[in-house]
């Protein structure tokens, strides 16, 4: 990644084990400073690198906006950057799914409110979706709704008992993005999920270590066969994590933190 991309390091230059963060939609690596800084980190000496991933907060993007190809580039920026654990959040934990499938993750994954189909996606997105590939409304509709954004994301990080001047700086951070490109990344993410309506299949096939981590009132939905096909492989751990949503690496760091020295650990061993 070159200097257009945002990308923030932590912990030994050195260390033995490193883990990629990937953001979500329309999130940067601003989403990622809570866990990056939890002592548990620091204490398992694990190095951290967060990647945003191309396009999203004004970053230059990629010529090729599908899953796949956004799967490649993280995997080579892994392989890079020396990491061994792949972490993603949101569509960064698609990514991560997609990067397993391929055969270019690194090792294990830790899915933080992974979408395994579309119908547990949120429903705002497949209608904005559908109107945002109208000529003239979608433009529109796609600036509207990111000026509409941060301050909806704002109340509910304060419910997740965000402290108030980092829920004002996350939720500008949503803001911060192009409508074009949000318009034209959705369009591909939903050609993707049509592409594989089971990504519960995708990601057991892939044989990849993973965790999946939900809040316990994550806005994204689980389908009941989805969960118990996820229970019924022993390669994957189910983590419910207690009050949180959606954005369970920002309500609830401290926990992700030590879901991913967890899987760390698991690479060591």
């Amino acid at each position: 990644m070159d200097a257009s991309r945002d990308v923030r390091r932590a912990g030994p230059v050195d260390a033995a084990h490193r883990a990629l963060l990937l953001p979500g939609g329309m999130c940067t690596t601003e989403f990622y400073v809570e866990v990056m800084a939890q002592p548990a980190m620091t204490e398992a000496g694990l190095g951290l690198v967060a990647a945003t991933l191309p396009g999203f907060g004004r970053t230059t993007p990629s010529a090729d906006l599908s899953m796949e190809n956004y799967a490649r580039l993280m995997g080579e920026f892994a392989a890079a950057e020396g990491c061994d654990v792949v972490v993603g959040h949101s569509l960064g934990a698609n990514v991560a799914i997609e990067m397993a499938a391929l055969g270019v993750s690194p090792g294990p994954l830790v899915l933080l409110s992974p979408t395994f189909s579309r119908a547990d996606e949120a429903k705002f997105l497949g209608v904005l979706d559908q109107v945002g590939r109208l000529p003239a409304l979608g433009p529109l509709a796609w600036t509207a709704m990111l000026k509409a954004i941060p301050p909806m994301m704002k109340k509910e990080m304060l419910k997740g008992n965000v402290p108030q001047d980092r829920a004002e700086a996350l939720a500008a951070d949503l803001g911060n993005n192009d409508p074009a490109f949000c318009r034209d990344v959705v369009r591909h993410y939903y050609a993707y999920l049509a592409r594989h309506p089971s990504l519960v299949a995708r990601l057991r096939e892939s044989g990849v270590r993973s965790w999946v981590v939900r809040g316990d009132h994550d806005e994204i939905g689980l389908k009941d066969e989805e969960r118990l096909q996820l229970e019924a492989d022993p390669r994957v751990t189910m983590v419910t994590v207690a009050d949180a949503g959606h954005a369970v690496l920002v309500e609830q760091p401290a926990r992700v933190a030590e879901v991913i020295v967890e899987a760390a650990q698991e690479v060591r061993a």
